[in-house]
């Protein structure tokens, strides 16, 4: 018996020793000897293949993708063996011979760093499939050519374009800020593609090979020790509704501007439209950097984001913010009501006096020129203590809607806009060297008062929130994680009481509504909506036309803004486009035939 127990404990001292030395072995390869055998990486004896892994889709909020991978292809050559007759070459892959004497030399230039003769270089990359595959067979005729599959974006359906972004080789900045890219990587450039990066882009896998004297690879080193799988990167599912999206930069053909709709019960932005577009497609592939240098040189600032970018005067639409913030100080009631003399403030005709509802239904502006006076001054008028003091209040219920700041929506370069105050006012005027006759053009959106497209969509969103928003944003999911903590992260409380916003959905709805509204024209026969027009001015040309809405009056679904630059008043075009976008995104088709085709044929740039 103790000759089995000795044993028994000599079976188990060997197994001991042998996971000892499997240990150290493990320890050697994966902690001592890694950094060593990384660095050897760039010695002629060792070949490092990336495996690239597929970039992260992006759908719509009904799981249509709206943003996909494609296999690319990239032509390289072994200059050892490269001898090819070099104008049948060039016209194989349709390019010039200066330009293939360009990319040989590129090749050989010591800026060229992995440069071998023995080692396959890159000559074009990201050939799409639908011209490779009309050269393939040919290709592998020549000696010394080779072929690396990647991946590309594909966008089915060419639409969102800035909302989506591109992506684009990574610059040297890229190289020195982030070791995950090497020199022939990309990554996203603009919109989701960037803001997402590191979720989309996933994680690369690494294969290396020992290789002879002549870069031709003889075994797999450390028998893969070493070796990584790539990992896919994680989709993105948005809050855009495609078709909708689709239908705004139909109607915005011909136009210089932005719509944006949100979901007002939650910040999801239904659509980003940005006028003039481009076909996201051409920002994919080989042709980039030269379909980029066309799009930049268009007029019309094809590639500006002027959805979240562009600072405008908002015009008449604070209007009904100006009307929450006096019936919150108990300044005004419903049945507030001023003359509208013109001497004060130029208007157009309507009736007069007019209630607080019955002004925002026609958009007087001598009627705001008494409000926010009022606001300001609480009737001890050419007292400037008061004035200041009066203006600091009033600035603290503007912010709270949001203006003059970002309001923190998911892409990158969001605008901030401007709420002037009296710091401004002493820089420009003089500290207390003006008053309300110099700066009275706020109260009505104008003057130094500046909002993104974005914003406006967010004041429909307080309106018809009754006095509170939530983050716009536009990523619900990263992968199958939820990402959105609506009531504890998202939601925005304004200054107001939910009470006080009766009252002005009554004038809102009668914007379209009543007789004399400002977008009578505008009016969806089965759909209550609530809007408000503007007229922004432009000290440079026509005037830009603005509107809000949001439908239906009671528990609202969407909320818009239409802005149009050069397009004159807001009940012309945006307040049409508006609606007809309201109209399509409940009915999902349009009736109003002949209101689309006066839009569509409204062109204010060529």
């Amino acid at each position: 018996m103790a000759s089995l127990e000795s044993r028994k404990y000599h079976i188990y001292a060997l197994f001991a020793f042998f996971f000892l030395v499997y240990l150290l072995r493990l320890f050697y390869v994966q902690i001592v000897a890694k950094d060593f055998f990384e660095n050897r990486t760039e010695h002629d004896a060792v070949d490092v293949d990336i495996e690239f892994p597929p970039r992260g889709n992006i759908y719509d909020r009904y799981g249509k993708v709206l943003a996909q991978n494609e296999i690319a292809y990239d032509i390289m050559i072994t200059m050892r063996d490269f001898k090819v007759d070099t104008q049948k070459f060039c016209t194989l892959l349709q390019i010039d011979t200066a330009f293939f004497n360009q990319k040989m030399d590129e090749i050989k230039s010591k800026k060229n760093k992995g440069y071998s003769s023995y080692i396959p270089q890159e000559f074009i990359s990201l050939m799409k499939s639908e011209k490779f595959g009309g050269i393939k067979e040919r290709l592998f005729n020549y000696k010394g050519v080779s072929v690396k599959k990647r991946t590309i974006r594909n966008y089915p359906k060419p639409i969102g374009a800035h909302v989506l972004g591109y992506t684009n080789k990574v610059s040297s900045s890229d190289l020195r800020k982030d070791s995950y890219y090497n020199p022939r990587d990309y990554k996203g450039a603009s919109g989701l593609e960037s803001y997402y990066e590191k979720k989309l882009r996933g994680q690369k896998g690494v294969r290396r090979y020992l290789t002879n004297i002549k870069g031709e690879r003889i075994a797999s080193y450390l028998e893969g020790a070493l070796d990584t799988v790539s990992i896919a990167g994680e989709n993105l599912s948005t809050t855009l509704d495609g078709n909708l999206q689709e239908y705004g930069e139909y109607l915005m053909q011909g136009k210089i501007g932005a719509i944006v709709a949100i979901e007002p019960n939650s910040g999801e932005v239904l659509t980003l439209v940005n006028a003039p577009t481009y076909n996201p497609n051409l920002l994919s592939g080989g042709q980039t950097g030269a379909n980029y240098k066309i799009l930049e040189a268009k007029s019309g600032n094809v590639l500006f984001q002027r959805a979240i970018k562009s600072r405008q005067p908002p015009g008449s639409i604070v209007k009904t913010m100006q009307s929450a913030i006096a019936l919150e100080l108990d300044l005004a009631n419903e049945f507030t009501a001023y003359r509208c003399n013109k001497n004060l403030v130029g208007c157009h005709n309507h009736d007069s006096p007019l209630t607080l509802p019955e002004s925002i239904q026609s958009s007087c502006n001598p009627y705001y020129y008494h409000l926010v006076n009022k606001i300001f001054t609480k009737g001890r008028k050419g007292n400037m203590a008061q004035l200041r003091k009066g203006m600091d209040e009033w600035e603290t219920y503007v912010r709270s809607f949001g203006f003059g700041s970002p309001l923190g929506i998911d892409l990158y370069g969001e605008k901030d806009g401007n709420v002037p105050d009296k710091r401004e006012y002493d820089v420009i005027y003089g500290k207390n060297r003006w008053n309300w006759r110099t700066i009275y053009s706020i109260a009505i959106g104008q003057g130094e008062f500046s909002v993104t497209p974005l914003q406006m969509a967010n004041l429909a969103c307080i309106m018809a929130n009754k006095g509170h928003y939530y983050r716009p944003h536009l990523v619900t999911e990263i992968g199958s994680r939820n990402i959105v903590l609506k009531d504890s992260l998202f939601k925005r409380e304004t200054r107001i009481d939910s009470n006080h916003f009766e009252v002005i959905h009554n004038g809102m709805q009668a914007v379209l509504e009543g007789d004399g509204g400002t977008a009578k024209r505008s009016k969806i026969s089965n759909i209550t909506v609530c809007g408000k027009t503007g007229t922004s001015q432009n000290p440079h040309g026509d005037d830009h036309s603005v509107f809000i809405a949001f439908a239906p009056r009671y528990a609202p679904k969407i909320a818009i803004a239409v802005f149009v630059e050069n397009a004159g008043g807001g009940g012309g075009t945006a307040a049409p486009i508006a609606s007809l976008m309201i109209e399509k995104f409940f009915n999902k088709r349009i009736e109003r035939k002949e209101l689309e085709s006066d839009m569509i044929k409204k062109v204010f740039y060529d």
